[in-house]
């Protein structure tokens, strides 16, 4: 499973990988092997939010022979408490209860398993909204724009670093943008990012326009030939309307540099904060045009039930997950992998 699937060159990466020489079938073991050590490293991130939901359940049906309406009450304020959502718990509850009472769950392995039936139509759904993967904009386009929005303190930075490096890696040109003109300790953990993944960043001195560092980061990468520009951007709420105007221009700057840049506006979320991080983004929907969701530190909350939560209230799909410190420990988001963590 490729972290960035628009390699400039697939078949020298798989090379540089297995070696020129390897068949097929090795390149397929590796892809599999990687998709299990992704699965091992999801587990563990959401092992207190599992924890959470399958301590309460068990608690809960060992003192009952049968559902009942007051397992079906007890089971509402589980799902409430992982942060999985008020509307995402009514439509799980409905889906319960209606096969309570056609007699197709009886028990807790039924009762699971149309729980995660119900979560992963939610996830998928919101793939028809936003952009579900790059592969959607022709490999002819370059450089593929990446705009990157979200308040300050939620890992932005440092989302954009770990994208920069995991998108090199895998065969890319990367250049950053280091367009948040307005604090000086996001470009400066903007340069440290850079010379750690030798990614060229382009950025100017502090209180400069945001759209005159854009429009020189989308020249110097085309003249670069360059696969892929990941743009910060600031983080201000205060001020909705004048980030507002920083955007759209931003925006016209790069459309009118790049066919239908920006290709993608990401919103990074701190899962920590849960609803208070959800709120949070539907202030940031309001001003910017986001196409999905990189959601961090996973791996730090009981209440992991908030990507999904986040998937059906905004109704875009999850990009990329923060699953620990590590550069690597951002990776792409699956939506089967997530759900059948959750319950196993």
């Amino acid at each position: 499973m490729a972290f960035w699937r628009r390699k400039k060159n697939k078949e020298a990466f798989s090379g540089s990988i297995l070696g020129l020489d390897k068949s097929v079938e090795e390149l397929k073991a590796r892809e599999e092997a990687i998709e299990r050590e992704l699965g091992v490293r999801f587990n563990k991130a959401i092992a207190k939010t599992r924890h959470s939901i399958n301590d309460k359940l068990d608690t809960v049906f060992e003192s009952r022979k049968k559902i009942d309406e007051a397992f079906l009450d007890e089971l509402e304020e589980m799902l409430i408490s992982t942060d999985i959502g008020v509307s995402t718990t009514f439509q799980v509850l409905d889906s319960v209860r209606k096969g309570v009472s056609r007699a197709e769950i009886t028990d807790m392995a039924a009762l699971k398993g149309r729980m995660k039936e119900e979560l992963l139509s939610i996830l998928h759904a919101s793939e028809a909204a936003g952009v579900a993967s790059e592969t959607v904009v022709d490999e002819s386009v370059k450089p593929y724009v990446l705009l990157v929005v979200g308040v300050n303190g939620v890992g932005k930075t440092t989302t954009i670093g770990k994208l920069s490096q995991r998108i090199k890696n895998e065969g890319n040109e990367v250049m950053i943008c280091a367009a948040d003109t307005f604090r000086a300790a996001a470009s400066e953990q903007l340069e440290i990012w850079s010379e750690r993944a030798g990614v060229p960043l382009i950025q100017q001195k502090q209180g400069t326009d945001p759209a005159a560092v854009l429009f020189d980061a989308l020249k110097s990468a085309k003249a670069r030939d360059a696969d892929v520009l990941i743009v910060d951007t600031a983080g201000r709420l205060h001020n909705k309307s004048n980030l507002m105007a920083e955007l759209e221009k931003m925006k016209r700057i790069a459309s009118r540099e790049v066919e239908n840049a920006p290709h993608e506006t990401l919103l990074v979320i701190d899962a920590v904060t849960g609803q208070n991080g959800l709120e949070q983004a539907r202030q940031f929907m309001n001003v910017a045009e986001v196409t999905g969701i990189v959601l961090t530190k996973l791996d730090g909350t009981a209440k992991g039930g908030i990507a999904v939560a986040i998937s059906k209230e905004l109704n875009l799909p999850i990009r990329y997950v923060g699953i620990g410190e590590g550069v690597d420990d951002l990776t792409l988001f699956d939506p089967e992998i997530y759900v059948d963590g959750l319950f196993e």
